[in-house]
């Protein structure tokens, strides 16, 4: 008996992983059609307007798009099936995987846009939406095979606000499992790789949106951010992101503030667009959303800015090339007659160990845990998974055998019980507070830091979750941040990256050492950050940043 009842376990497991398998087959089969179905509309645009000038189209940035599009010297047709057809004729779903849904309705949606007689903000613009963002008609999946097949009865609030300002959503983009690691891989459908080179990660969460903005498929997308998941991608492809201050968007519900956010080509594309998204069907569906219109003013300022500068957090020493990055950039500031402060961020250990880890694992990790119950774990998360659902104890034992660098752990062994909610917002706000008054002391404008990068090898980020504490610090405090590209890894850098030894010379630097190795020409970002609901002075810091870099 104990023989049979061991065979039907087996019997058991195999059947229900057999039947994960099948939905998994069924969705890359969805996608495959939906792709084959955009790359028909595409193909017979073209050919009952063979006159379009495609690669002109594609050429422009997102503010002279919109620009055209308005004086209609370009028709939303022609922008829109230039789009669709960049993103099959450079085979950039091929050759990189970013891709996951065709939005079908944007035709649908083309045709009633011609008929309005007002033009919003991004009139004709199209766009890629990340995956978990629900479009009407279509599936969110998360990366999850639970998800599949739960298609979504209406648009996400932000998809609604982008169609009111005439933007046409028309691809959805790949994600990692579960949206908790900085890779962009699910077993659903695949990898994503960085179009710049395909060896390296396209960072993630929003890996998808990285890998097709920067192969030039989308003109522009939307993110979100929890950790860093819009700015991470932003930076290992080179592009400019923007994580905004909660509720001035979106927020997620969860122990540290996750906001929805833009990625582009360009600093004056995000601003065009919060400019476009802070609008009064924003304020009408969102009532959280407090009525607070973009300031062109504050954009547009030529101010002076005093701004505080580190070329390392103290927590994880910088790649060469960040803390270059960082000095260069600096200096250019300097000479264009900002004033640079030095300043250092107070208790990093506290606020990643503590405020950010803790906060996203008060339950354990039970949670996350739990969800996978009727799902494969992606082999890119296993490293982290397999560390979760270790037994508490096992995990308080690591978590002080493996300090000071690591809490992860320990954190995951935490229980709600032990550490409220309530609790931990208070600390957070403590921790705010002192942030702010340091800030004020120095009187400063803005902050310049460092940004993670360059682009990871692949399989590295699900290793290396400590090493967000560049970007999560500013989730735990609730700041904008942005990212913009200021340069490209050197063979100096690479091979200055051979002695690169960390702050402690532990397993997490020695990986972070081969994480980034073999990026020579590969962008490198910087991270400009102002204080809460100052996105117009954090996006007018980026655009001078981006001018004096580029």
């Amino acid at each position: 008996l104990p023989g049979v009842s061991a065979a039907a376990i087996v019997l058991l497991k195999w059947l229900g992983h057999r039947q994960i398998q099948q939905k998994m087959e069924e969705a890359r089969r969805t996608r495959d059609l939906a792709l084959e179905r955009m790359e028909k509309a595409a193909h017979r645009f073209k050919q009952e307007n063979p006159g379009t000038q495609t690669e002109q189209v594609l050429s422009l940035t997102m503010v002279e798009l919109a620009e055209k599009l308005k004086e209609g010297s370009l028709s939303p047709e022609s922008v829109l099936y230039s789009y669709m057809g960049k993103v099959k004729a450079l085979e950039v779903t091929r050759e990189v995987n970013c891709v996951v849904d065709f939005i079908h309705g944007c035709e649908d949606q083309l045709e009633k846009l011609k008929k309005q007689k007002e033009k919003g903000l991004l009139y004709g613009i199209p766009i890629s939406i990340k995956d978990h963002i629900n479009c009407k008609g279509h599936v969110s999946s998360a990366g999850m095979v639970k998800f599949l097949g739960q298609v979504k009865e209406e648009d996400s609030v932000i998809v609604q606000v982008l169609k009111s300002q005439g933007a046409i959503p028309f691809v959805k983009t790949n994600i990692p499992q579960t949206m908790i690691n900085y890779d962009c891989s699910n077993l659903i459908f695949g990898q994503t790789l960085n179009p710049l080179n395909h060896q390296k990660s396209p960072g993630g969460s929003s890996g998808g949106e990285g890998a097709l903005i920067a192969g030039g498929g989308s003109v522009r997308g939307i993110g979100s951010d929890i950790a860093g998941s819009t700015r991470l991608p932003s930076s290992f492809c080179g592009l400019c992101g923007l994580k905004p201050t909660g509720n001035r968007i979106r927020t997620f519900v969860l122990a540290v503030t996750g906001t929805l956010g833009p990625m582009a080509r360009d600093v004056d594309s995000l601003a065009l667009c919060m400019k476009a998204l802070l609008c009064e069907e924003m304020f009408q569906l969102d009532p959280t959303v407090p009525p607070i219109p973009f300031d062109e003013e504050v954009y547009s300022s030529s101010k002076p800015l005093r701004i505080g500068y580190y070329e390392g957090d103290g927590y994880f020493q910088p790649s060469p090339s960040m803390k270059r990055a960082v000095q260069q950039t600096r200096k250019l500031l300097q000479d264009a007659g900002h004033t640079l402060v030095p300043f250092a961020p107070p208790k990093i250990d506290y606020v990643v160990d503590e405020l950010f880890t803790r906060g996203i694992f008060s339950d354990g990790a039970a949670h996350l845990v739990d969800c996978f119950k009727g799902d494969i774990v992606d082999p890119n998360l296993k490293s982290q998974f397999n560390t979760y659902r270790l037994p508490t104890l096992v995990k308080r034992i690591l978590a002080i055998v493996l300090k000071p660098i690591v809490s992860v752990l320990h954190h995951a062994a935490s229980i709600s019980a032990s550490h409220s909610m309530d609790l931990h917002t208070h600390l957070q706000q403590v921790y705010c507070t002192e942030f702010i008054a340091k800030w004020r002391k120095l009187r400063l404008d803005v902050i310049l830091c460092p940004m993670l990068g360059p682009a990871f090898n692949h399989g590295y980020a699900g290793k290396l979750f400590a090493a967000t504490s560049y970007t999560n610090l500013y989730n735990v405090l609730n700041f904008p941040a942005g990212v913009v590209p200021v340069s490209t890894v050197t063979r100096a850098d690479e091979e200055e990256l051979k002695h690169y030894r960390g702050h402690y010379g532990d397993p997490w630097d020695k990986r972070l050492k081969e994480a980034v190795e073999g990026a020579v020409g590969l962008p490198v970002a910087v991270q400009c950050v102002a204080l809460p609901w100052q996105e117009e002075l954090c996006l007018r810091f980026m655009k001078e940043v981006e001018t004096l870099t580029h």
